[in-house]
C-alpha cells in the first residue's frame, strides 16, 4: 500500500468519526453513533476511571483508544505534554488537569474535522493551557527539545512510517524527557486479507508492527529505558462481537464476516501494549 493511499484512508475514517460525534452532539447521552455511554464503557475497560471520564467535555471521548497513556505518565505541574493523534482532545484534557495552569498541552492531529471538534471541546471546557495543531505525526509542528513528555493512544500504528514517528518524538523531547504510548502490536503474522485491507489498516490492525519490531523502532530512534508496562490480549469473543457490529470489521472477512477460526487467529496475534521510554541526557565534559 502506498503512503498517500494509507494517509487518505486513515484521514477519511477519522474525519467520519468526528462528523458522527458532531451529529450526536445535541443528544450526547442518546445511543446514536454508538453514544457517549458506549465510548465510556470502552474507555473504562481500557483503564480510565469514572472520575476521568466525567471530568472532560461531552464529546471529547470517542472511545477510539486502546489504553490510557496518561495513567502511568507521572505528569507534573508545569510540564509540557505533546499528544500524537489527539483526536477530539480526550487525553489532552486529562493531561491538562495534571500539569496545571503553569503547564501546557499540545495536541497534533492531521484531520481537520477532529481539530475542529477538539477546539470546540477546549472552548466549552475553558482549557486555557491546551492548544491543537494541524500536522502529521511523522513531521511534528513542534520545536526541537521543547516538550517534557510525548503521549499517544492507538495512533502510531496508523502511521506508514513508524520509525520516523519515534525519531520525531525523540527530536521534540527535552533531554531526560519521556514517551508513554498505548498502541496495538502483533505477536504473529496476520491473515493475508487483513494485511492487504485498507479498512483493516485504518482500523488499527492491518498496519500494526510485530511487538519486537515496535520496540526496536523506539530503541533505534535513540531512546533508552524502554519498558513494556502492560500487555493486554483481545478475547476472540470480543472480536466476534466487534465484527458483528462494525461494518469495517465485517467487510474484512467477506459477506459473512470473519470466520470463528480467523477471529481466534487474529485474537492470538493482536495485543495492546503500554510502553514508556526516556530520551537520554548527554553529559559533555567542559
Amino acid at each position: 500500500m502506498q503512503e498517500q493511499e494509507i494517509r487518505k484512508a486513515v484521514r477519511n475514517r477519522y474525519a467520519g468519526k468526528a462528523r458522527e460525534a458532531n451529529a450526536c452532539a445535541p443528544f450526547p447521552q442518546v445511543s446514536c453513533c454508538g453514544g457517549a455511554g458506549q465510548a465510556d464503557r470502552i474507555s473504562e475497560n481500557l483503564g480510565y476511571s469514572k472520575e476521568e471520564l466525567s471530568s472532560v467535555p461531552d464529546g471529547a471521548n470517542l472511545g477510539l483508544g486502546c489504553g490510557n497513556p496518561t495513567a502511568l505518565a507521572s505528569l507534573k505541574l508545569g510540564e509540557t505534554v505533546l499528544d500524537l493523534g489527539s483526536g477530539a482532545g480526550f487525553d489532552c484534557f486529562l493531561a491538562a488537569s495534571q500539569v496545571g495552569e503553569s503547564g501546557q498541552v499540545i495536541g497534533v492531529d492531521m484531520t481537520h474535522e477532529m481539530l475542529e471538534k477538539a477546539r470546540q471541546n477546549a472552548m466549552e471546557g475553558s482549557y486555557g493551557n491546551v492548544e491543537f495543531r494541524l500536522g502529521e505525526i511523522e513531521n511534528l509542528p513542534t520545536a526541537d527539545n521543547s516538550v517534557d513528555i510525548v503521549i499517544s493512544n492507538c495512533v502510531i500504528n496508523l502511521s506508514p512510517d513508524k520509525p520516523r514517528v519515534f525519531r520525531e518524538a525523540f527530536r521534540v523531547l527535552k533531554p531526560g524527557g519521556r514517551i508513554m504510548v498505548s498502541d496495538i502490536v502483533l505477536l504473529g503474522v496476520l491473515p493475508d486479507f487483513l494485511k492487504k485491507s485498507m479498512d483493516a489498516y485504518a482500523a488499527c490492525v492491518g498496519g500494526a508492527l510485530l511487538k519486537q519490531d515496535y520496540i526496536s523502532a523506539i530503541e533505534e530512534a535513540g531512546f533508552d529505558q524502554v519498558d513494556i508496562i502492560e500487555e493486554v490480549t483481545f478475547p476472540a469473543q470480543f472480536l466476534a462481537d466487534a465484527a458483528a457490529n462494525d461494518p469495517t470489521l465485517k467487510a474484512m472477512g467477506g459477506e459473512s464476516g470473519p470466520s470463528a477460526e480467523v477471529l481466534e487467529k487474529v485474537a492470538a496475534s493482536v495485543v495492546s501494549i503500554k510502553v514508556k521510554a526516556t530520551k537520554p541526557i548527554i553529559h559533555t565534559d567542559t
